[in-house]
């Protein structure tokens, strides 16, 4: 088989699974941008999907959308390519955590430069208009899990470009935003411009030793757990969220891996949280439509 011919093969393969898990068209493209970084373009991707549905007993509108959206994209499609391929998802031989750390800055500074909307959430396309509607959907869901409220001071870890933020500043007291990314909290600092309860800080990325003991009312951590597993420091990470958590508060992983099957982050959420003095209130759910993540909420034991 060509590389071609393997190309498109990965690409059926790939449009399938997302049909088969509901997944939107959106994110199925996304995931062409990862898994298939040379060989086939936007242009020849549309047309597979147009080919798969003369075949397509169901879903068939879902496959006209994928095509349409490519056949729209087509410069985009590279750059989304190019995005995803800044950062590195693998441990290098002989890496350091520390070592590891500053590689992914460098790639999440890469990623910025590129397309600072597709580097926080590559599923948006680059379209900020997408990142924003994903963005509200998963505020709102924090709100109906109590998340958020008037007098709540949040710690937002891998906070990127401020989304969440400028999303979550009216309903919380404090928000502090922390990452690795010094271009991307550049980003940040401009999109929050002149709200007073919002703050972000650069990171070392190996802990949370500037948070004081039980400071916190919720953590949130939105696809930045996959890091952290990849650098070895997510369980110190987790234990440092018990820490600054209030007895009550609340931690909002959303993704704690990359890795499958998807029931080993259960697994090690359900042990972590045990072992730091946490319950798990949501385990590994998939609330939203816009965007493929896996939601954990866990709780610090105590408070009412």
């Amino acid at each position: 088989m060509t590389a071609a011919e393997q190309a498109k093969t990965t690409a059926r393969r790939i449009l399938e699974n997302c049909m088969a898990n509901g997944l939107s068209a959106d994110v199925a493209i996304a995931r062409l941008a990862v898994y298939l970084k040379t060989g086939i373009n936007a242009a020849e991707l549309a047309k597979i999907a147009l080919d798969m549905r003369a075949n397509a007993t169901h879903r068939g509108d879902w496959l006209d959308e994928v095509a349409v959206l490519l056949s729209r994209k087509i410069d985009t499609f590279d750059e989304l390519r190019t995005t995803a391929a800044s950062v590195l998802h693998n441990r290098l031989a002989g890496e350091t955590r520390e070592m590891t750390i500053s590689r992914l800055a460098i790639g999440f500074d890469q990623a910025a430069d590129i397309s600072a909307v597709a580097s926080v959430q590559l599923s948006s396309l680059g379209d900020e208009e997408k990142l924003s509607a994903a963005t509200a959907e998963i505020t709102s869901w924090l709100e109906r899990q109590g998340f958020t409220g008037a007098g709540k001071t949040i710690l937002d870890v891998g906070c990127g470009i401020g989304r969440f933020e400028y999303a979550l500043h009216a309903r919380a007291r404090h928000i502090v935003g922390i990452d690795i990314s010094a271009k991307m909290l550049a980003i940040a600092r401009r999109r929050c411009a002149g709200l007073t309860n919002v703050e972000f800080r650069h990171t070392s990325g190996l802990d949370l030793d500037e948070f004081t003991d039980a400071g916190l009312d919720g953590v949130l951590a939105v696809d930045s757990f996959p890091y952290l597993v990849l650098a070895g420091v997510a369980e110190r990470h987790f234990s440092e969220v018990a820490r600054v958590l209030r007895p009550g508060g609340m931690a909002a992983i959303l993704n704690y891996s990359y890795r499958v099957p998807s029931g080993v982050d259960s697994s090690d959420i359900r042990g972590l949280a045990g072992a730091f003095g946490m319950d798990v209130v949501i385990d590994g759910d998939m609330p939203f439509r816009r965007w493929d993540g896996t939601a954990f909420l866990i709780r610090r034991i105590g408070g009412t």
